[in-house]
């Protein structure tokens, strides 16, 4: 079980812990996390994450969870992307289409961005195509 949140579900094999794995192999990704209000879907392991982002945890989580507030209400709407800034870290949004889901990225306020954003929106593609891949599985056993 996670120590950030204990509402985590982490499979070995998960292949979305594989694309969010890679994804914070990027020197400027400090921590990602495929995310909802109040809880943390997926996410590697915690380790894994830049020091300087568990110290100030608590502050982001808060403004996290303020953040899907907004995605909750507007995703339905189209809703695609979402950021904000704090203290020296950007906290990126990029929302799973129809859903309340969103691939979170947290990077150095000063980070290339550009390459950032490329690097999302390949996860959040891949990671949309396996969550398809899963539903299809889902609905063809019931």
């Amino acid at each position: 079980m996670n120590k950030l949140l204990g509402v985590v579900v982490l499979l070995q094999d998960d292949p979305i812990l594989d694309v969010l794995n890679d994804l914070i192999n990027y020197d400027e990704i400090l921590a990602c996390m495929v995310a909802r209000q109040n809880m943390i879907s997926v996410m590697p392991d915690q380790e894994r994450f830049d020091t300087q982002v568990m110290q100030i945890w608590d502050i982001i989580k808060r403004a996290m969870d303020d953040v899907f507030t907004v995605i909750r209400g507007y995703s339905q709407a189209g809703l695609d992307e979402i950021e904000f800034r704090l203290q020296e870290y950007e906290v990126l949004f990029y929302v799973f289409p129809d859903t309340e889901n969103a691939l979170v990225v947290i990077a150095p306020a000063l980070s290339n961005k550009g390459l950032i954003e490329v690097e999302m929106e390949n996860a959040r593609r891949e990671i949309k195509k396996i969550m398809d891949e899963q539903e299809k599985v889902n609905l063809s056993t019931v």
